[in-house]
């Protein structure tokens, strides 16, 4: 089955791509020259949903997106959904990790969540779109640490592992990230 991935992020598709079945075709829309769309949703769930129905009307094709983020206690949830933007409209990785931290600087709670809600819709009118939802808790650091991964990886803090996240080889992160457990899940959905 061809898919279509809604995302422009090339670290997304990748991972993505890698905890996908190999039946399944992925393509990103990047490939099909389909622009982002407006992410206008307040929830993680709106975000992806409306991800998902503009890569398919664009592409034609069932189509897969998510939408995932850092979830702050200390801050009241922030960043949230705004987690790529929190930086500013076009904020790169490591502005949005700054601004995060000089926000927490006189933070003691420094417990966070990734979140991450992925769906699939058949089609851009699909009334019944598969919805999975995964978490990864831990906590964030004074600093960043490690190269791997992307987003705010070098800052969130994995005690069992007593690593960051970038500081996982990306087949361990594949393994134990909030991205992994929602398409996991999303598989046991629609097998």
């Amino acid at each position: 089955m061809r898919l279509v991935i809604g995302t422009n992020n090339s670290n997304k598709f990748k991972e993505i791509k890698h905890l996908m079945p190999k039946k399944f075709e992925l393509v990103s829309q990047a490939e099909l020259n389909i622009p982002s769309p407006v992410e206008s949703g307040l929830t993680f769930v709106e975000n992806a949903i409306i991800k998902a129905r503009h890569a398919s009307y664009k592409s034609g094709l069932p189509s897969i997106a998510d939408d995932s983020g850092l979830i702050v206690d200390a801050l009241e949830g922030k960043p949230g959904v705004f987690s790529a933007r929190f930086g500013g409209p076009n904020a790169t990785d490591n502005q949005n990790c700054e601004k995060l931290l000089k926000e927490m600087k006189e933070k003691k709670d420094r417990t966070a969540c990734f979140h991450c809600v992925v769906v699939l819709v058949r089609n851009a009118v699909d009334p019944t779109p598969h919805i999975a939802q995964g978490m990864l808790k831990g906590e964030l650091l004074q600093r960043p640490l490690g190269e791997e991964g992307f987003g705010y990886d070098p800052i969130f803090f994995l005690p069992a592992y007593k690593k960051t996240i970038a500081e996982l080889h990306p087949l361990e992160k594949n393994k134990i990230s909030h991205r992994a457990k929602a398409i996991r899940q999303l598989i046991r959905m629609i097998q």
